[in-house]
């Protein structure tokens, strides 16, 4: 198990290349987090919903998204409450004090998932949480150590070098530990570094004479290694090869970043092309002229609403559509774009019957319901006035939307489904990863303007970074550690 001093500190990417190596290895290997909170998730094959670095972690494992490889998930919906989502589905939302009293059920769904992981793979590389010294979240943790000491699991702490203090980082989370949770501790990894190792060995020397701890590996800082991100929002224009593409008039294209903006990894496709420049704006910054404006998804579609309106969004969007920009609504976004959103079971609101008007520029009418859904899909775009394109991605939104607007999109069963405006400025759909397919992405930027189509394949590149990133760990870590998965598979003792 890799757990971590500090949220951010590199857990899912070295869980990430862990599984890599280990699967490019012969092990059968299967990625485990008992408990995640992320507001960017993934649908799996069977229709539930884990985290969306779970769904990385499996790709490395070779291995299709499963639910019990995140059995509990938390959907942040204000500062104090969450949709809990167990065995991929929404069981309802919880304040924070309820989902204290419910961790004792939610163990049960851990355990069971863990063993069941246990029963058809040979291998298991865990992800905590957060930090496991988190001293008011110790009792009746499911997510940490908690999780350690009941299934027996050795533990690896790791700490980021590169955000400064690692040495306090380690020494202080090992102390706060209780005797057989520091004794569960087998090293430490260090990472993020820059620079020269031989510098730092001093206080590798210290940190190990300190602990009696051995620390594993100094793992270097990766340049633009691009991988899906668990939650936080990266907006760097990551640096991809452009062919001079860069040059020629980037579209421009804004995001506005919500409060409980979520899965905004559609956009990464969009940061990874060098002909696009793409700006994630606060809310409360007047955004800059644009080709397009993408309205993305929310976990609390109508408070964000609120908030888009009462700083000013409706004059921006209608501005930006008066000087012909391009407009489009993703699942919370698209509910947006229409005339209502109502919610008369209180999916998402306190208030009973809630009820919104939307910035009305698509004739769609939404209501909400506690019911989720959660599906993979595939077709090809209608009415964009070129040739059709092929697309897929995956749903995840509460409730059903009511469009008297042409489709947009037709499904491989022959359902359409999204809106476009009759003016053509205007698109709608509940489809995430609406530009990770390079024709589904050329075929919008073109109608949003581009001058050129330069789309990126996903998945292509995130199998390049994560054999990059494999590759650096075989490198970084020592024999010592990949031998503790000796009697797992095929796993050779050797490193690259």
């Amino acid at each position: 198990m890799v757990q971590g001093c500090t949220s951010d500190a590199g857990k899912s990417v070295m869980v990430a290349g862990i599984c890599r190596v280990l699967a490019r290895r012969g092990v059968q290997v299967a990625p485990f987090k008992p408990q995640n909170m992320a507001l960017n998730s993934a649908v799996t094959e069977d229709g539930g919903e884990i985290g969306r670095a779970q769904a990385l972690q499996a790709q490395a494992c070779y291995l299709p998204a499963r639910t019990d490889f995140n059995p509990v998930l938390l959907k942040p919906s204000s500062d104090t409450g969450a949709q809990v989502i167990i065995h991929g589905q929404a069981i309802g939302a919880m304040q924070a004090t309820e989902f204290h009293d419910y961790k004792k059920v939610a163990m049960n769904a851990v355990l069971q998932s863990h063993q069941r992981l246990q029963n058809t793979y040979s291998a298991i590389v865990v992800e905590g949480a957060g930090s496991p010294a988190e001293i008011n979240l110790r009792n009746g943790d499911i997510a940490n150590m908690g999780f350690a000491e009941a299934v027996d699991c050795p533990v690896v702490l790791i700490a980021d070098i590169d955000r400064g203090g690692v040495f306090a980082h380690l020494v202080g989370t090992l102390a706060l530990l209780s005797e057989s949770e520091q004794a569960r501790v087998v090293g430490f990894i260090i990472n993020r570094f820059r620079g020269d190792v031989s510098i730092l060995q001093p206080g590798l020397d210290w940190l190990e004479a300190k602990t009696n701890k051995p620390v594993l590996g100094v793992v270097p800082f990766l340049t633009n290694l691009y991988l899906d991100a668990e939650d936080a929002i990266s907006s760097t224009q990551t640096e991809m090869a452009d062919d001079g593409l860069a040059d020629n008039m980037p579209l421009k294209v804004v995001v506005p970043v919500v409060s409980r903006i979520s899965n905004h990894t559609d956009f990464d496709a969009l940061r990874l092309n060098p002909s696009v420049d793409l700006q994630f704006v606060p809310i409360n910054q007047t955004p800059p002229a644009a080709d397009l404006i993408i309205l993305p998804g929310s976990k609390s579609v109508i408070s964000d609403l609120r908030s888009l309106k009462s700083n000013d969004w409706d004059a921006h969007l209608k501005r930006h559509l008066r000087y012909g920009g391009k407009l489009i609504g993703i699942c919370g976004g698209y509910q947006m774009l229409g005339h209502t959103i109502s919610d008369p079971s209180g999916v998402e609101s306190d208030q009973p019957a809630d009820h919104e008007s939307g910035f009305g520029l698509l004739n769609i009418q939404t209501k909400l319901a506690p019911h989720k859904q959660l599906k993979q899909v595939q077709g090809q775009f209608i009415n964009l006035g070129n040739a059709p394109a092929r697309f897929q991605g995956y749903e995840i939104h509460c409730g059903t939307t009511t469009s008297d607007a042409e489709p947009m999109l037709q499904f491989e069963n022959g359902e359409t489904a999204g809106s476009i405006s009759p003016d053509q400025l205007i698109l709608g759909c509940y489809i995430h990863g609406l530009f990770d397919t390079p024709s589904a992405c050329d075929a919008l930027l073109n109608w949003a303007g581009a001058q050129h189509g330069n789309a990126v394949d996903l998945d292509v590149i995130r199998e390049q970074q994560l054999n990059r990133l494999a590759d650096c760990l075989e490198e970084t870590l020592p024999a010592t550690f990949w031998s503790k998965f000796a009697g797992s598979g095929n796993l050779r003792q050797d490193t690259a």
